[in-house]
């Protein structure tokens, strides 16, 4: 009896082990183990009796699932869009298969349910749809990459063998159009296209014949039909037909030799798309420096485990992600997040694999190795992102599934029209062949994946990471942005911004007295004030008989005098007033005011507010020059949001709002026609994010903010955001432009061809250039400026809690 042996995820007890396992065995002819310790079942069945499907539909209906897996095959042998396609096809029909298949970087993506399929059941399909694929292993760039040059050297070899027979058949050409009726002897016209054709173009056949056998046609097909028939009528007038009737061995070489440029010029260019990849790879060092027996030794970074000490000496790459034990120096991160200022490190900071030490020595424990770094997760994320298929690209998909057919289907009826009008063979199967060989379902096919994956990866290098081409075109196609406040658009720490004094004191004074009440205060205010004394180096005294008045302040003896510090609502039962002009000048502004003070008599002012951040008002301004609708959504009160809000030129905000608040406003806005995205950096900004047509998340933000979004934002900076939306448009008016490319060349060329206005030399180069004009368009996106940061603000900027 077959047997299966899966997974199953939502078991919480042995109760629950028992349910399934009841489930299945009520089932004729299954019999079921259920382990709850290994979350796993054993089921043998008799497949007379039930199959796999019904199988998973019980686990199902007892409330327990079978987790999908997911595999990434490397797939050799695609030509055109057709293959992409047709092996897409195939794989969706198998049972409990999911699978997307890229023709630019010829990967295939699946998700699949194990026991019902396994990889090798997968490999094998690919096979039988006549192509080879392999998994995707943790060295796979390298040999990837090794593979596509040696590819690329032998496409090239075959290429130049290929123009030097076809050269004499050109200038034989060359000759008719200068006015010259001579030709070369036809058997040296046949001893030049015959290799050619039948030994260089038997790659066209091959992939023709597996097309074919698998239920489809591709470019091959055409490939092989035109030239075939050319070389072929060609071949039928040397040996047996009149010596006046024309022949075209130069047509059938041509076309092949043309097509084989336009390959190699495809894959040159095709191997750019993933340059970001590439460069992203290569910043990872191949050894780590460790101490042994109290001397440096180089060992290779894989071998490096967590929780061994490793060195960093200035100048060096960070082979690990790890954390400073011992040093300081600043740290270029600027190839991964996109940041162009060192970073600072110090006992206790974060290192990450692919930087750069720029001074000092760091001893540094290592935390994340191998396919855990930093590094190795944004390389995955964005090859997922890059193999994944934008919904603008499901139109192309669906006519190049049918184009081979419909186009041989007008090649046939040129032939037969062109022949009964006209009367003469000769003409009729040349329009035909031009009809076949100017066809070409390639550039549809690469229109958008290239656009998406330079697009992708010149985000990445940008410290832009964009989940999949879904999120890039939404992302394009944004009219609302909303925006979180603290943390986002402001520090998200609160700073001192004004000392006012009073009594005799001076502000050194003022804030010595305040930070030494605020010593046993975890308030973010208390944090703060004692921030902005230890900036100031200022020693603080010992604070005796503390209390906190919860909610209003704290109070204590300092220096021998009773002091008391809070807000004014806390002073008032003191005597202690402040001017009505002073307060309600400082609130306008969105700061929290604390008083000092001793009973009777007011000691000074302390404002405190969470600055905007600098990059947020240029960042704000270039959204808006972008046509973009702003909304701010805060927690925080009214005074303060009205003040962040005039400070960066926004318009609609909200303020006191709540989790299920922001998730509501950004709902209520899509039912409006917006199409809203949600930059948010915490906990509660997770369901706006979740609600969002495209959610955006800071980087340094909590995790679960991170995974409801759909692009992170590599550093805490707003200009990360415009960024964003700027090349997401680029990308998808790219996209665009290939696809108007690929749809225009094919409706105007194919007619042209069945009128008999192009010569199928012509045709031929048409085709191979068509391709090559699409990727060559991606690659453009390469080269797109991005805005920059901006400088900090002037000191004396405006500031806004």
């Amino acid at each position: 009896m077959p047997q299966l042996d899966l997974p199953l995820e939502g078991m919480t007890c042995a109760a629950c082990a028992a349910r399934v396992e009841r489930r299945l065995n009520q089932i004729d002819g299954v019999s079921a183990t259920v382990n709850f310790a290994s979350e796993r079942v054993q089921i043998d069945y008799d497949p007379q009796k039930s199959d796999p499907a019904a199988l998973l539909a019980a686990i199902h209906a007892t409330g327990f699932s079978v987790p999908t897996q997911h595999v990434e095959l490397a797939i050799e042998g695609m030509t055109c869009a057709a293959c992409s396609t047709r092996l897409e096809n195939n794989l969706n029909r198998m049972e409990g298969v999911s699978a997307v298949v890229n023709l630019a970087n010829e990967r295939a993506q699946i998700a699949f349910t194990p026991g019902v399929v396994e990889v090798a059941s997968l490999i094998a399909a690919v096979t039988r749809a006549g192509f080879s694929a392999a998994p995707v292993q943790a060295d796979q760039h390298a040999r990837e990459r090794q593979r596509r040059l040696e590819r690329y050297l032998a496409e090239r070899r075959t290429f130049l063998i290929s123009a030097l027979l076809t050269l004499p058949l050109l200038a034989q050409m060359g000759w008719m159009f200068a006015g010259m009726h001579s030709e070369l002897p036809r058997w040296l016209q046949f001893a030049c296209a015959t290799p050619v054709q039948l030994w260089i173009g038997a790659r066209f056949y091959r992939g023709a014949f597996a097309a074919l056998r698998g239920g489809g046609a591709n470019m091959d097909v055409l490939v092989s039909l035109g030239t075939g028939i050319a070389w072929l009528y060609s071949t039928l007038v040397w040996l047996f037909g009149d010596p006046t009737l024309h022949v075209y061995f130069e047509a059938s070489a041509t076309i092949i030799t043309l097509v084989l440029l336009g390959k190699l010029l495809e894959a040159r260019a095709k191997g750019r798309t993933s340059a970001a990849i590439e460069q992203l790879l290569q910043l990872q060092p191949k050894l780590a420096t460790v101490e042994r027996d109290g001397s440096l030794v180089q060992i290779p970074a894989a071998a490096l485990r967590p929780g061994e000490t490793f060195l960093v000496r200035a100048g060096e790459v960070v082979p690990v992600d790890g954390e400073v034990t011992e040093g300081g120096s600043s740290i270029d991160e600027s190839l991964l997040t996109g940041e162009s200022l060192p970073v600072s490190k110090a006992p206790g900071a974060k290192v990450y694999a692919g930087t750069q030490n720029q001074s000092g020595l760091l001893r540094c424990r290592a935390l994340g190795v191998g396919e855990q770094t930093l590094l190795a997760g944004i390389v995955r994320l964005v090859e997922q992102a890059q193999g994944s298929k934008a919904p603008i690209q499901r139109l192309a998909d669906k006519i190049a599934a049918i184009f081979v057919p419909v186009v041989v289907t007008i090649a046939l009826l040129t032939f037969a029209l062109t022949w009964w009008l006209g009367g003469a063979l000769t003409p009729a199967l040349i329009s035909a062949v031009a009809v076949l060989v100017i066809a070409c379902p390639c550039a549809l096919g690469l229109a958008t994946p290239t656009a998406v994956m330079v697009g992708m990866g010149r985000a990445a290098r940008a410290g832009v990471l964009i989940r999949d081409a879904a999120a890039l075109e939404r992302a394009g196609r944004l009219t609302t942005l909303v925006l979180d406040k603290t943390g986002t658009l402001t520090q998200g720490r609160p700073e001192v911004t004004d000392l006012l004094p009073h009594a005799g004191l001076d502000e050194a004074e003022l804030l010595r007295l305040a930070a030494a009440l605020e010593q046993g205060s975890h308030h973010p205010l208390a944090q703060a004030i004692r921030g902005a004394a230890e900036a100031r180096s200022l020693d603080l005294p010992t604070v005796h008989e503390f209390r906190d008045h919860s909610g209003l302040g704290v109070s204590g003896q300092v220096d021998g005098r009773t002091l008391y510090l809070g807000s004014p609502r806390h002073m008032e039962p003191l005597g202690v007033h402040v001017e009505p002009a002073t307060l309600t000048r400082l609130a306008h502004a969105g700061k929290s005011l604390v008083l000092l003070a001793e009973p009777g008599r007011l000691l000074g002012l302390i404002a405190v507010a969470d600055p905007v951040r600098p990059e947020s008002a240029a960042a704000c301004a270039a959204l808006r020059a972008r046509g973009l609708r702003l909304v701010m959504l805060t927690g925080d009160n009214p005074a303060t949001a009205k003040a962040v809000a005039a400070t960066l030129g926004i318009d609609e905000y909200q303020a006191s709002a709540l989790p299920a608040d922001k998730a509501a406003k950004v709902e209520a806005l899509r039912a409006e026609g917006e199409v809203v995205g949600m930059l948010g950096d915490g906990i509660n900004d997770a369901p706006a994010l979740a609600a969002a047509d495209v959610g955006f998340a800071v980087g340094g933000g909590a995790d679960i903010a991170i995974e409801a979004a759909d692009v992170t934002l590599m550093r805490a900076d707003p200009m990360g955001l415009v960024a964003a939306v700027s090349l997401s448009r680029v990308t998808l008016n790219k996209i665009r432009q290939n696809l108007f490319f690929a749809f225009i060349y094919n409706t105007l060329g194919i007619p042209l061809a069945a009128l008999g206005l192009l010569n199928p030399v012509i045709a031929g180069a048409a085709m191979a250039a068509s391709s090559v004009s699409v990727v060559s368009n991606s690659l453009l996106l390469a080269r797109v400026p991005l805005p920059e940061s901006t400088p900090p603000t002037p000191e004396g900027a405006p500031h806004g809690n």
